[in-house]
């Protein structure tokens, strides 16, 4: 069977199980198989692959049909132009969270040597993104599972950042200490309780630990709101991704702890408002 063929199969049997974008997918799987590029598979469409190659394939191909996110089988996602080590113990992270990314980078500039905490760091792509493009930062990256921060760990030493993240298992700030920041960022979980039932397949796939936000998918903002003055200095910044229907709630608990100011918000690629910012004022 040749590479065309092979994808060809593989697609409509994406397809014929509904699965979003099967030609992508096909055609991602199929480059992690023979571990060749993009271009290598237009080019050589023509060229034979072997039955060992063909059965993993399509083995994979049936666990996408299944739901299984294609980052589960290739471990792998992109993520502010750097690959990131995933599995099923953490959140896959999504283009959207760059928006909040680029921003926190933007802010941590305005300070010399910026001490930041990443709450709920999950695959650590927030904590690890912003050590690796803001230069004299110290991160702290906090989650709850032992097993996410194993993940974040394996992607610091990956991207080259370990010595400038300090990783603490910690149920938000309950094993922080006194320690106070320039920038608390976190994107934490907001889905509904109720609605992870409606989410796709492949999204039911990921930990609920990431995902569940409680009956009305604000009980992390309303706990990160409250807590977070304790860890933050005059000026400094809270940093958060919110859900694209969550603005106006988000920024209705911000404002009823009345220590914040200079509130705003930030859309998506998709024009959906994505992330809030705002700083403990005097």
């Amino acid at each position: 069977m040749t590479i065309k063929e092979t994808l060809n199969k593989g697609m409509i049997m994406l397809k014929s199980n509904h699965i979003d974008s099967p030609k992508l997918k096909a055609r991602l799987l199929l480059q992690y198989i023979l571990k060749k590029t993009r271009q290598y598979l237009i080019v050589y469409d023509n060229e034979q692959i072997t039955k060992k190659q063909q059965w993993e394939y399509f083995v994979n191909i049936e666990k996408l049909s299944q739901g299984i996110p294609l980052q589960h089988i290739t471990h792998l996602q992109e993520f502010m132009k750097m690959d990131f080590y995933v599995n099923e113990n953490v959140l896959i992270p999504r283009p959207d969270t760059e928006i909040l990314v680029e921003e926190v980078i933007k802010i941590a500039n305005k300070f010399e040597n910026p001490k930041i905490l990443d709450l709920c760091t999950g695959s650590g792509a927030i904590g690890i993104s912003i050590a690796k493009y803001v230069k004299n930062s110290k991160i702290y990256a906090t989650d709850v599972s032992e097993k996410a921060l194993e993940v974040a760990k394996i992607n610091a030493k990956n991207i080259g950042v370990e010595e400038k993240i300090e990783f603490i298992k910690s149920d938000l700030f309950e094993n922080m200490g006194k320690i106070k920041f320039d920038i608390i960022v976190s994107n934490p979980p907001y889905i509904k309780n109720g609605d992870i039932g409606y989410l796709s397949e492949e999204v039911q796939k990921e930990p609920k630990l990431a995902l569940e936000g409680g009956i009305d998918g604000l009980e992390f903002y309303r706990k990160i709101a409250k807590q977070a003055i304790d860890y933050l200095k005059l000026g400094s910044y809270l940093c958060l991704e919110i859900g694209y229907d969550q603005k106006i709630d988000v920024i209705e608990i911000i404002e009823n702890e009345n220590k914040y100011v200079d509130t705003y918000s930030k859309k998506d690629l998709y024009g959906n408002d994505r992330v809030i910012i705002t700083r403990v004022g005097g």
